[in-house]
């Protein structure tokens, strides 16, 4: 497969297409944000770390019948993704209550979530990733009704198959966001699965074992992940 133009850099990865229309090429960078970008280091490893633990969360996924852009690692920094329409709206799953649940409603950091919650994010960087409903999605066109109530039932699948396999490492998965696409007309699950883009904590002393270490200045971020990926099976070589 060779690798053509970059369509897209953010605030972690890079974006290129490909000579097949359908695939593209996401590159991991070292580079790590916080607070919207205002927040900007460059850490060793990450981008490899960040590949090799998403290749292998999308390939758990694939294995329990949930749609995934993933197609194959290409390099330790590089992998194949199906080309989706993205939707422009995240779905986040609390199982424990941390972040902005706790800055928005002043409840206890680690209060246990039972039902878990369900919220939605309009993903704009601008606005700050601003909350939103359904009827909002709907009335301004980011997601039909219909993609939605699929994108809710992914996320919840998903929050069934990871915290199973995150507790057998003796982790607790606190929380998570998640963004699809359209491929073909199907929704499927894009971005990335990394510690970046969820919490983690450790079982017994509910350590921080994930992008907060890097936010609340806690150091130790890429062998927080590396720690992480270690206990769940994820191969680094």
């Amino acid at each position: 497969m060779e690798q053509r133009q970059e369509l897209y850099a953010g605030k972690a990865k890079s974006v290129f297409a490909t000579d097949d229309p359908d695939h593209l090429i996401l590159h991991f960078r070292d580079d790590t944000s916080a607070f919207d970008g205002e927040r900007m280091e460059s850490l060793a490893r990450k981008g490899k770390v960040n590949n090799c633990f998403n290749a292998y969360i999308m390939e758990q996924l694939a294995a329990a019948g949930i749609p995934t852009h993933f197609v194959q690692r290409l390099s330790d920094t590089e992998s194949v993704v199906k080309k989706l329409d993205m939707i422009p709206v995240e779905c986040v799953v609390r199982n424990l209550a941390a972040g902005g649940l706790v800055k928005r409603l002043g409840v206890e950091e680690g209060q246990a979530l039972n039902p878990p919650t369900f919220e939605l994010f309009l993903k704009n960087d601008a606005l700050h990733d601003p909350m939103i409903n359904e009827s909002l999605a709907e009335t301004f066109g980011w997601a039909t009704p219909a993609q939605l109530a699929e994108m809710k039932a992914l996320t919840f699948r998903v929050n069934d198959v990871l915290k199973q396999l995150f507790a057998d490492g003796g982790l607790l998965l606190v929380d998570y966001k998640l963004e699809f696409g359209l491929f073909q007309g199907e929704i499927v699950l894009g971005d990335e699965f990394s510690p970046d883009g969820c919490r983690l904590w450790d079982a017994k002393t509910r350590e921080k074992l994930d992008k907060d270490r890097f936010r609340q200045g806690l150091g130790g971020v890429i062998e927080a992940y590396e720690e992480v990926g270690r206990r769940i099976g994820v191969r680094f070589d």
